[in-house]
């Protein structure tokens, strides 16, 4: 049991911090473009990487909620500024190769936390 514990947190752990580095790589391609999706990509991707570390030591349950709901807000913002017309930026936005990428591992990062809380006792309340 405590190895597919650890499997969990691993994976959970690479997800986050794939997504991260994959957000990072986005900062230069529109920073000079649009300054608020350049700083919304960096401190994104910088908390995902970080996010990695009270993942993989399981931290307290609070470090995975706080982590689940962070990402649930990205995919959504991702999700929305694709509409023309949406309430973020009022243009519907492309859907690139690194977003979908992106999204391919914030998503199993959500999966897998709620697995582990679900699951996983030793991680203190």
């Amino acid at each position: 049991m405590r190895e597919i514990s650890n499997l969990l947190r691993y994976g959970a752990s690479a997800s986050t911090f794939i997504a991260g580095i994959l957000h990072l790589t986005l900062v230069t391609n529109v920073i000079d473009r649009n300054l608020n999706t350049g700083i919304l990509f960096l401190v994104g991707g910088l908390v995902q990487i970080f996010w990695a570390l009270p993942v993989i030591r399981s931290w307290n349950r609070v470090w995975y909620y706080v982590g689940i709901g962070v990402t649930l807000i990205l995919v959504l913002v991702w999700v929305i500024t694709r509409f023309p017309g949406n309430p973020i930026n009022g243009r519907g936005g492309s859907i690139g190769e690194t977003a979908i990428a992106v999204e391919v591992f914030q998503l199993p990062f959500i999966v897998l936390s709620i697995i582990i809380v679900a699951k996983d006792r030793k991680i203190s309340k």
